[in-house]
């Protein structure tokens, strides 16, 4: 199964860039060791969300993990997925003169892109992970930007098609979105994804931004989703659009006195309470894109760039669906928040 391919390409990956560290160190006199040979290297680096926090914190352990087995210096931002604090935080993190910055692109391109150019004036190695930074990292590509995350506008529309075969809707039904469509840059178009999906199926869309407060503690969200439910009671099936939020299906779904199976409830991202909602019954299905791949990634781009020259990776982190039916082989991980 993917969950299955997915590590098996990341070991690759892994086992490659050690591979060619030990060739060149027997090839080259003095050369660093295979052993924390990225020593030295000063990284500020971005886990998007609060500490803590479902899938920030499984990016912050991939950059935990990368720093442990590549030896760099790490200076960690937590940006509560605020755009404009993950902006702030950018422009102080160039300030520190760092070797090298791995960001993530939902403070837009506009914002982003003179900080970008700031940075790489400066000697700076920028690279991107979750949500794209399309023309920084053609414009980059060549010294060292480039990209790990999910392809997000396909990821939306898959999961749509995966809903709807699921849960056996049809032309008329009403689904409900909580989503991003809103947010800066690349990142609203996995939202997108998810509403084209449905609309492009005939489904009536139910759609609802979310606000920054539940954006940062996905449990405040609680009223809104009971006051959606309420006003739409023909609702057959709900997407949210943040791993937080569907971490806490069944939290929303008891606030509106549903029970497992009143709505086929779906979303993004595996965590510790995502897999207890799955065992439970009230989170049906998630796409997996893997995030402490999206933290362990960009630090090794950023050392193989630093030490070696190579050029920006992009890599589809993008693993496959969780359900009931799989969800036992990623748990054990998913607890320690590695899955």
């Amino acid at each position: 199964m993917s969950i299955k391919k997915a590590k098996v390409g990341f070991v690759a990956l892994v086992v490659a860039a050690s591979s060619f560290v030990a060739i060149t160190s027997a090839t080259t006199a003095n050369a660093a060791a295979t052993s924390q040979w990225c020593k030295g290297v000063k990284i500020a680096a971005f886990p998007g969300g609060p500490q803590g926090g479902v899938f920030a914190n499984n990016v912050y352990n991939g950059y935990v993990q990368a720093a442990k087995d590549l030896g760099p210096t790490m200076k960690y931002y937590f940006s509560d997925w605020d755009s404009a604090k993950l902006v702030t935080q950018m422009k102080e993190a160039v300030a520190t003169k760092p070797n090298g910055m791995a960001i993530y692109g939902f403070g837009g391109p506009e914002a982003t892109g003179p900080i970008v150019d700031d940075a790489f004036k400066k000697g700076i190695i920028v690279t991107s992970l979750n949500s794209e930074l399309t023309a920084l990292q053609s414009k980059y590509a060549a010294r060292g930007f480039g990209y790990v995350g999910a392809e997000l506008y396909k990821a939306g529309n898959d999961l749509a098609k995966k809903v709807i075969s699921n849960a056996s809707l049809k032309s008329g039904d009403s689904v409900f979105v909580w989503g991003l469509k809103g947010a800066a840059g690349d990142r609203a178009q996995r939202t997108v994804g998810v509403i084209d999906g449905f609309e492009k199926a005939g489904l009536k869309v139910v759609y609802q931004e979310i606000d920054q407060a539940t954006n940062t503690t996905p449990a405040s969200g609680g009223p809104t989703y009971a006051g959606l439910m309420a006003k739409n009671s023909s609702v057959k099936a709900v997407v949210t659009d943040h791993g937080g939020l569907t971490a806490t299906a069944a939290t929303y779904m008891k606030a509106a006195n549903q029970k497992p199976g009143d709505v086929y409830f779906a979303g993004f991202d595996l965590s510790p309470a995502a897999v207890t909602a799955i065992e439970s019954g009230y989170l049906n299905l998630i796409i997996d894109q893997q995030p402490f791949l999206q933290g362990y990634l960009p630090i090794l781009q950023i050392c193989l760039t630093k030490k070696f020259g190579f050029s920006g990776l992009s890599v589809n982190t993008s693993g496959g669906f969780v359900d009931k039916t799989n969800v036992a082989i990623a748990k054990p991980l998913a607890i320690k928040e590695i899955r």
